[in-house]
C-alpha cells in the first residue's frame, strides 16, 4: 500500500485545488496556491459572490452633486438577453420596453428635478431580485418596471394596465400574468436563486404597508394622468405576487404598456409619437407623486390607511388641476 501512496496523493492534487477554488468562490477571497517544489506562487483573484449585479449610472446626478436631494426614479425595462418576453410579427417585448424606458428617462431629465437610473440600458438579462435590488442599493424613491402584454390568439385585446404587489391576485388573469412573468427566472425548469435571501426574510412579515399604499397611490396617478391620452384596459388596476415588485421599502409598480399581440397597439407603442405620449403621461404622474410626498413631509403624520384603500387618494378635479399646473406642462 505504501508504494501506491505517492500516486494516490498525486491524483488528489487536482481535486484539492478544485475544492480550494470552490471555497474561495463562496468567500470571494484571493488565494495563494503553492506550486510543487519551490517555484513561484500563483495568485488567483476571485470575485465575491455577494457583490451583486453592478450598479448602473445615475443620470441627473450632476445637478445636485453626490449628496443630491433630488428624488431618484429607477426604471426597469423588462426581460432582455435570452428572455425576449412577448413577441408578435417580428417585434419583441424586450426591445420595445427598452425604447419606452429610454424615452421616459429623457423626458424626466428635461426638467432637471429628478434623477434617473435604468436597470439595463442594453440587451441583457437580469433576475427579478437583481432588478429591485438595484433600486434598493441605489436608494431609489420610486421603481417602475415597464412591460408589454400578450393575449395569444386574441389579437383584438388591447389596453395598458398597472400592477402593484399583493399576495392575492386581483383576478385569475393577474395570477396567470404573475406566473408567466415570475417564470422567466427559470432555466430548464430550475429556479435561479438571487444573490441573497435577506430581502425574502424581510418580506416574510410583509410589513411595508406604507410602501404598498404609496405604490397604489402612484398607480392611481398613472391612470388619472393617462385618461384621454393612453388607452387603458377595461380593468387597468391589478395586483399580483410579482417578484420584481418585492422591494419592501421602495414604492413600485409594473406598467403593462399595451398588448404586443395587437398589431395597431404594438405599432403605436413602437412609434416616436407613441413613446412620447407614454413618457409625458408617466413623467407627469411621477412629478405629481413626488410633489405629494414633499407635502406629506410638511403635514402632521396621519394614520395609515390599508393598502387596498389607496385608490381613494385620487382625487377631486380641483386637486388634479392644481397638480397638473404645478408640473407646468
Amino acid at each position: 500500500m505504501a508504494r501506491f501512496l505517492p500516486l494516490i496523493l498525486l491524483a488528489l492534487i487536482p481535486v484539492t485545488i478544485l475544492a480550494v477554488l470552490a471555497g474561495a468562490a463562496v468567500t470571494g477571497r484571493a488565494l495563494d496556491l503553492p506550486q510543487p517544489g519551490r517555484g513561484p506562487v500563483l495568485r488567483v483573484e476571485l470575485p465575491a459572490s455577494d457583490d451583486g449585479v453592478p450598479l448602473p449610472e445615475i443620470a441627473g446626478e450632476e445637478r445636485g452633486g453626490e449628496e443630491s436631494d433630488l428624488p431618484l426614479v429607477v426604471i426597469d425595462p423588462g426581460h432582455g438577453g435570452h428572455d425576449p418576453g412577448a413577441s408578435s410579427e417580428g417585434m419583441q417585448e424586450k426591445d420595445l420596453v427598452l425604447r419606452l424606458a429610454r424615452a421616459l428617462r429623457d423626458r424626466l431629465l428635461e426638467r432637471g428635478d429628478v434623477r434617473v437610473a435604468l436597470t439595463r440600458n442594453e440587451d441583457r438579462y437580469l433576475l427579478h431580485a437583481e432588478r429591485y435590488e438595484i433600486a434598493r442599493r441605489l436608494g431609489a424613491d420610486l421603481f417602475v418596471s415597464i412591460h408589454a402584454d400578450s393575449a395569444g390568439e386574441a389579437t383584438e385585446v388591447a389596453g395598458a394596465s398597472i400592477y402593484t404587489l399583493s399576495n392575492d391576485a386581483s383576478s385569475e388573469a393577474a395570477a396567470r400574468f404573475a406566473e408567466r412573468e415570475n417564470r422567466s427566472d427559470r432555466i430548464n425548469g430550475q429556479e435561479i436563486a438571487g444573490q441573497s435571501d435577506a430581502v425574502n426574510t424581510i418580506l416574510v412579515e410583509l410589513s411595508q404597508r406604507r410602501t404598498q399604499a404609496e405604490s397604489a397611490e402612484f398607480a392611481s396617478l398613472i391612470q388619472r394622468e393617462g385618461a384621454g391620452t393612453i388607452r387603458f384596459h377595461p380593468q387597468p388596476r391589478r395586483s399580483a405576487a410579482l417578484k420584481v415588485l418585492r422591494a419592501p421599502d421602495v414604492p413600485s409598480v409594473l406598467y403593462e404598456s399595451g398588448f404586443i399581440t395587437n398589431a395597431d397597439e404594438a405599432q403605436r407603442l413602437a412609434s416616436p409619437e407613441g413613446r412620447a405620449r407614454f413618457a409625458e403621461v408617466m413623467a407627469r404622474a411621477i412629478r405629481i407623486y413626488f410633489i405629494r410626498q414633499r407635502e406629506d413631509l410638511l403635514e402632521p403624520p396621519a394614520a395609515l390607511e390599508p393598502a387596498g384603500e389607496a385608490d381613494g387618494v385620487a382625487d377631486t378635479d380641483a386637486e388634479a388641476d392644481a397638480d397638473t399646473d404645478t408640473d407646468g406642462g
